[in-house]
């Protein structure tokens, strides 16, 4: 979605809204494709003395493997977003909190897709205590032990390993 601020930026108008939904559906991550809902996005520009204040929810259904047992994991995820709009970074190029909007317009489909991408954490566990998969045989080891004798110990370790017979 474009937003044209040329009202905003000279002051015509105090605000305008936006009510949307993005398809992030082709958006890969780790292999997965996990938006499986369009994201729902919702929000506010406010002017105020040549800049802008943008405030954004989004709210969508992600799906994704867990990073040690592969087990499906499947959230609700709801964020919100604030960021200033300027028309120029010129006096202001160390503030980064700050977003230059080009030619009035400002593309915030991929502004929401960083800030979601950014969000999100950076390894998806199904829990917080997941303990994985065996090395050895490949068994979820969240659904109880594998009966696997001995895991094969480290060569480097293996004096360390006589010490505790």
């Amino acid at each position: 979605m474009l937003l044209d601020l040329k009202k905003i930026f000279s002051q015509e108008s105090e605000s305008c809204s936006f009510h949307y939904n993005m398809d992030l559906s082709s958006t890969e991550l780790n292999g997965s494709f996990p938006f499986i809902s369009p994201v729902a996005v919702q929000g506010t520009v406010e002017g105020r003395d040549g800049s802008a204040i943008l405030k954004a929810k989004v709210l969508f259904d992600f799906s994704i493997p867990c990073d040690r047992c592969a087990e499906q994991i499947d959230r609700h995820y709801h964020f919100t977003f604030s960021h200033i709009l300027v028309r120029s970074l010129v006096n202001q190029e160390n503030d980064d909190r700050l977003i230059e909007v080009r030619d009035e317009k400002l593309d915030l489909d991929e502004l929401m897709r960083e800030d979601i991408l950014l969000e999100l954490p950076t390894k998806f566990l199904c829990k917080e205590d997941c303990k994985g998969l065996c090395p050895v045989c490949g068994k979820n080891l969240n659904e109880g032990p594998c009966g696997c004798e001995n895991h094969p110990v480290d060569p480097r370790m293996e004096v360390l390993k006589n010490l505790l017979h």
